[in-house]
């Protein structure tokens, strides 16, 4: 039997099914390349007009702040935290984002918040500034236009800093976290205040670097932090940068291509240099292996209610420093895991595998400087008149 002959009608058919095939190829393919190009802002920096500057005096410049800031009451958690979230900008047009993005702005208040600054609010009143934060553009390339907008993210969140010990903070003990971007801004920021304030040493409990690259020891910038060795350290640093054993194939680039401040407080390649680890599940820089059994309690809190502390759902992971990034296994809890396509996996989750490791952590460091013989409390507020 004579093979059936194919008509032009099935001739293009054929041909548009194999040119659809060839475009999902190549968008699988060069996606990478394709989202790069979406987002870069496609002008040089220097040339670049950046959105208007926040007013920290306004409270519009805070996506949180308590109600009395300057007054800390009798109820009061007995610290502060200064908390530095992470990158909600994607980018496109600008390096950096305005504070009032629609959708930077949900993504803030939705899941960074509830999820990143919560699990410090029973150590202390939480303070978040809001500030011209650097795009996720700016972790895929290593252009100077991407370290030039990064340090500008910095000049908001040090002047958003010095507000809030001189107007806010009073003396207070403190906690300070930066997440992600806000991580590597924290990481510098300390730095230079400790050297400009060197008495704000005795007051603080902890900082906190998560999910971003600090260098280690003699590796990096001096500090007079030191890493934590142990729970209920005060004074010192917690940090690590998280890599889940289920996700590593694409985001494994964006390490190798870390940009931390250097000795001379420029962004630099980590180019192999040993990375802090901090396992927060131990508390201490350690790399042992923190089974699951010490996992306080993972939770995604999105869209919760402003200041809920939402259930725990623990022993969910077991974590690992290994050449200094901190191995995460995959959770049990399906609400746990990494959701959407290569540039959401870029971001921080909608969840937190270790909030309660952190809440916990955070008390006890706090507590531990109030036992400290050289703390000295602030004095009380003088009363009016």
């Amino acid at each position: 039997m004579a093979g059936r002959v194919l008509s032009f009608r099935d001739w293009l058919r054929l041909s548009a099914a194999l040119l659809l095939a060839l475009v999902i190829i190549a968008a699988l393919r060069w996606r990478h390349d394709i989202v790069e190009t979406m987002l870069d802002p496609k002008i040089p920096f220097q040339t670049y007009r950046p959105p208007p500057a926040p007013d920290y005096a306004t409270p519009a410049a805070w996506a949180l702040l308590p109600a009395h800031a300057d007054a800390a009451g009798p109820s009061d958690p007995p610290a502060d935290v200064f908390f530095v979230h992470p990158t909600t900008f994607d980018g496109g047009r600008d390096w950096n984002g305005p504070i009032g993005d629609a959708k930077a702005a949900r993504i803030l208040s939705g899941a960074m918040l509830p999820n990143y600054a919560q699990p410090f609010a029973r150590g202390g009143r939480l303070f978040a500034p809001r500030y011209r934060q650097a795009s996720l553009y700016t972790a895929l390339t290593l252009r100077d236009d991407a370290r030039d907008a990064r340090r500008f993210a910095y000049g908001d969140v040090r002047l958003a800093f010095d507000y809030f010990l001189d107007h806010f903070n009073q003396g207070r003990p403190l906690i300070v976290v930066g997440v992600e971007q806000g991580g590597t801004l924290v990481d510098r920021l300390m730095r230079e205040e400790l050297a400009a304030r060197p008495t704000l040493i005795r007051r603080l409990a902890a900082v906190y670097v998560i999910d971003a690259t600090v260098l280690a020891g003699d590796h990096g910038p001096k500090t007079s932090l030191p890493a934590c060795a142990q729970p209920g350290q005060p004074r010192c640093l917690v940090g690590w940068n998280q890599e889940f054993a289920f996700d590593q194939a694409d985001i494994r680039q964006v390490f190798e291509r870390s940009l931390v401040w250097g000795p001379n407080d420029e962004l630099e390649v980590d180019a192999g240099r040993p990375i802090l680890c901090v396992n927060p599940m131990l508390g201490a820089q350690s790399d042992a292996l923190a089974p699951e059994r010490l996992n306080r309690g993972a939770v995604a809190a999105s869209d919760v209610e402003p200041g809920a502390r939402p259930a725990f759902l623990g022993r969910q992971v077991s974590s690992q420093c290994v050449d200094g990034i901190l191995r995460v296994s995959a959770p049990r809890s399906p609400s746990l895991k990494v959701q959407g396509g290569w540039l959401e996996r870029l971001k921080e989750p909608a969840f937190n595998l270790f909030y309660a490791d952190e809440e916990a952590d955070a008390s006890a460091r706090v507590a531990g400087l109030l036992r400290m013989p050289d703390y000295k409390p602030p004095a009380p507020p003088q009363p009016p008149g």
